[in-house]
C-alpha cells in the first residue's frame, strides 16, 4: 500500500494504520469473522487456509512480508470466507475497511496494482481446484513442494527458505496426512527429497517436474 500510493497520502496511511504482532500459531482472523479490515504482511508468514470439511483444513497460500491478507473482505460479504494464521513469528500492518476503500479511490496505481493481484490469484484459485479435481496425490504433493521452492528459495544450506510441520505441506498440497506420508516416503528412497525436522530440500527439481507432468510414477 505505501509503495503504490500517493507521497501526499502516505501521512494518512500513517495516522489510520495499526501494527499487530503475532506469535507463532496465533490466528489474525477466523473464518466467519466479521470483516473490519485489511492486512498487509510487514514480517513473517501467514498462511491463508479454508475449512475443506470437517476434518481437513486446505491452505490455499502462504503471505509474506509484502504481501496482502483479507482482501476478500473487499466482496459483498461481511464476513471472511477465509482464515488467516501465523506459520511463525509475524508482524501484520492493518488498516480499516473504510479507510482501505478512500485509499483505493485516491491512489489508482494502487487499485491497479490490486485489480492485477485479483486477477493472478482468481487464476491460480481455478488452477488448484482443477488441480484438486483431476491431478492424482503424487502430482500434487510434487506441485507443492516445487511451489513452496518458487515463493520462498532456498537458505544458505540449500533448504527450502521456510518450515512448515508435515501437516501443513499436506493439506498445501490438498492431500490427507498418511497419503502425504506415504508418497515423500517414496520422494526420499528415491533420493528426489531430504526431510530433516521442519526443513525440507528438494535433491531433483527435474524429476519433480516430470511427476507433475505424469511422465514420471
Amino acid at each position: 500500500m505505501c509503495r503504490n500510493s500517493l507521497k501526499d497520502w502516505l501521512p494518512a496511511i500513517g495516522a489510520n494504520r495499526e501494527n499487530f504482532v503475532l506469535k507463532k500459531g496465533q490466528q489474525l482472523f477466523k473464518e466467519g469473522d466479521d470483516v473490519t479490515g485489511i492486512y498487509f504482511v510487514y514480517q513473517g508468514i501467514v498462511k491463508v487456509h479454508k475449512q475443506w470439511d470437517n476434518e481437513k483444513d486446505l491452505i490455499l497460500r502462504f503471505a509474506k512480508a509484502g504481501d496482502i491478507v483479507g482482501h476478500l473482505g473487499l466482496g459483498d460479504t461481511s464476513t471472511y470466507p477465509i482464515s488467516a494464521t501465523a506459520v511463525e513469528p509475524a508482524i501484520v500492518c492493518y488498516v480499516k475497511m473504510d479507510f482501505f476503500e478512500s485509499t483505493l479511490n485516491v491512489n489508482h496505481q494502487l487499485t491497479y496494482k490490486l485489480l492485477k493481484f485479483f486477477a493472478n490469484e482468481l487464476q491460480e484459485s481455478e488452477k488448484r481446484m482443477r488441480n484438486l479435481a483431476h491431478m492424482p496425490v503424487k502430482e500434487r504433493i510434487a506441485q507443492a513442494l516445487l511451489s513452496l521452492r518458487k515463493q520462498f528459495g532456498l537458505n544458505a544450506d540449500g533448504y527450502i527458505d521456510i518450515e512448515l510441520t508435515r501437516q501443513d505441506i499436506s493439506s498445501y498440497a490438498s492431500v490427507v496426512y498418511e497419503t502425504f506420508f506415504k508418497v515423500t516416503q517414496e520422494f526420499i528412497q528415491n533420493n528426489l527429497i531430504e526431510l530433516n525436522g521442519k526443513s525440507l530440500k528438494l535433491l531433483n527439481e527435474d524429476a519433480l517436474k516430470e511427476i507433475t507432468l505424469g511422465r514420471k510414477k
